[in-house]
């Protein structure tokens, strides 16, 4: 199958490779892209000659975030009930999709992991990184929490707390110490290692690696993950209607690069680091 914003690469029969395939806009996720995404994960899921599936991105990064760009309330790829709140519901489901797949899916996260980014890595089954990766979330400095609330569940108290008042990155070797992720290698060994142990996920057979899977997120569940995660998009809609939110969306509108500069330029991080 053919695809605009995603490339599908097979291989070897038991493993495939999906990169997203917007380097230009460091891999922003619009909907467009997720639609894709989602289909060639489901056609995948459904091949039984299939066992591990790897999410990359082409270019500097892994995906830095939703495309602001991008009227994100059209072309819903999975259907979203549109009343208030309804975009932090419809990606809280998307997440929940990669993460009721049979298949085993591995995020091989380098460069910028922002936002969308994170939400989507956290998704997948195994994270791995490369140590210099920047994995961060900082919408929360103008905007909102994050619509998946996976922070905590993840990092521990301390660590997300950390990340969410101060919307700082972390290294992907950082992310590996804390709990984002499993390991973290050297970026120019990062897609071998990550396809040596993807190999290993491959070995086992579907049908017992399905269960294998289901073993570890029903205990994540009887803990109160899915619910807890379904709540906070609740906080996350709320946080909508907040004075300092609305009056930062007025800035995207009038200007997107120049609203995320003013929203970091105090920090010297993201888009101002290299910036006097």
């Amino acid at each position: 199958m053919d695809y605009e914003f995603i490339d599908c690469i097979e291989i070897e029969p038991s493993m495939w490779r999906i990169f997203l395939n917007r380097p230009n806009k460091r891999n922003a996720l619009c909907n467009p892209l997720r639609k894709e995404l989602f289909n060639c994960l489901e056609a995948l899921d459904n091949d039984s000659k299939v066992k591990v599936i790897i999410i990359s991105g082409k270019g500097s990064c892994f995906c830095a975030g939703y495309d602001l760009s991008y009227d994100n309330s059209k072309d819903l790829p999975y259907h979203a009930s549109k009343t208030d709140g309804f975009w932090p519901r419809h990606v809280v489901e998307g997440a929940f999709k990669i993460w009721d797949l049979s298949t085993p899916v591995i995020a091989e996260v380098h460069g910028y992991c922002l936002a969308g980014g994170t939400e989507l890595a956290a998704s997948c089954d195994l994270v791995y990184c490369s140590d210099d990766a920047e994995i961060g979330y900082p919408v929360v400095r103008s905007m909102s929490p994050p619509d998946n609330q996976f922070f905590p569940w993840l990092l521990g108290m301390r660590n997300a707390m950390e990340m969410m008042l101060t919307g700082e990155t972390i290294t992907g070797k950082q992310a590996a110490e804390n709990g984002f992720a499993n390991k973290s290698f050297s970026a120019d060994i990062l897609s071998k290692e990550v396809e040596k142990i993807a190999s290993k996920v491959a070995k086992v057979p579907s049908d017992i690696q399905a269960i294998n899977k289901r073993s570890i997120h029903r205990q994540m569940e009887i803990m109160g993950m899915r619910d807890g995660i379904r709540a906070g998009t609740e906080l996350q809609a709320l946080a909508m209607h907040s004075n300092s939110t609305k009056e930062h969306l007025k800035e995207l509108s009038s200007g997107l690069k120049e609203a995320l500069d003013n929203r970091d330029k105090d920090f010297g991080d993201y888009r101002t680091k290299n910036k006097t």
